[in-house]
């Protein structure tokens, strides 16, 4: 009988875990399969279950829409703007982290959570007049209204749970706040900086908005699908496939990293 309810257990688990899982990676699964297709199974209704995959629309859009390129913009914006956002966030955390102004967290948080449109016009008027639309400084400093705040509050926490007495006692053998910061609040904290870097990364790469108004000449990646809607006719082929191109690389990156996503994101919520 217990084996029996061990057995149950794990059925209704796997049950529930499937039941979470299938809304999730179904529309991933859609976008795939539908690269996969030629523009008649794609139109198919109803929809092809069984078909020969072709690399058609991959070659397409690789050749007509410079995704490379797209590609080397987006890692280059969204890792500026993430170690940026690394280098200001963590002393600010750290700083907040230590004197227990919660309130100035709160404050980062509720900025994080303002619209992108209400904080796009400010910045638009102001790199209007500096000249600097569409241009890289214009994505990155942009970008790094949406990477800082997510530093800021994530890391926070785990500074808050190094013991005072470690830092003190750096202190007293002579290390100074920087010193302090340095040697033993950064590697102590590592788990939760990854995952802060690894969310800032990912939220900078599927900002849209930013990078539309505000990028000009330069594409990103959400940019670079969005282009390949079409009111009539649209080649869902060739779109899925740049969809797919464009989400890969942050997908790759999160998976060697999701230990330390799921650490970060959870160790500061125990207490004691």
């Amino acid at each position: 009988m217990p084996e029996r309810s061990v057995v149950l257990a794990r059925i209704g688990h796997l049950c529930l875990v499937g039941g979470i899982l299938v809304p999730i990676l179904f529309p991933y699964f859609w976008m795939l399969t539908s690269s996969l297709k030629t523009p008649l199974q794609n139109a198919a209704d109803p929809p092809t279950l069984l078909f020969v995959p072709t690399a058609a629309n991959y070659a397409k859009v690789l050749a007509q829409d410079d995704l490379v390129g797209v590609l080397a913009n987006s890692v280059l914006v969204g890792g500026a703007a993430t170690l940026l956002g690394l280098a200001l966030g963590l002393p600010c955390a750290f700083g907040i982290a230590r004197i227990g102004a919660r309130s100035l967290g709160v404050i980062v948080l509720v900025a994080r959570m303002l619209p992108g449109i209400a904080m796009l016009v400010p910045w638009y008027v102001m790199f209007v007049q500096l000249g600097l639309v569409g241009t890289y400084w214009a994505l990155v400093l942009s970008h790094l209204s949406v990477t800082l705040p997510l530093v800021v509050w994530l890391s926070m926490g785990f500074f808050e749970d190094i013991p005072s007495e470690l830092m003190d006692a750096a202190w007293v053998d002579g290390c100074s706040v920087l010193g302090a910061f340095w040697r033993i609040a950064l590697p102590l904290a590592r788990a939760g900086i990854g995952a802060a870097a690894v969310l800032a990364l990912v939220n900078s790469w599927n900002n849209f908005l930013y990078s539309l108004v505000l990028g000009g000449s330069i594409r990103l990646a959400p940019v670079a699908t969005y282009n390949l809607i079409r009111d009539f006719d649209p080649d869902w082929g060739a779109l899925n496939a740049a969809a797919v191109i464009t989400t890969w690389p942050v997908i790759l990156l999160s998976l060697p990293f999701s230990r330390q996503l799921v650490r970060g994101l959870t160790a500061g919520s125990i207490k004691g």
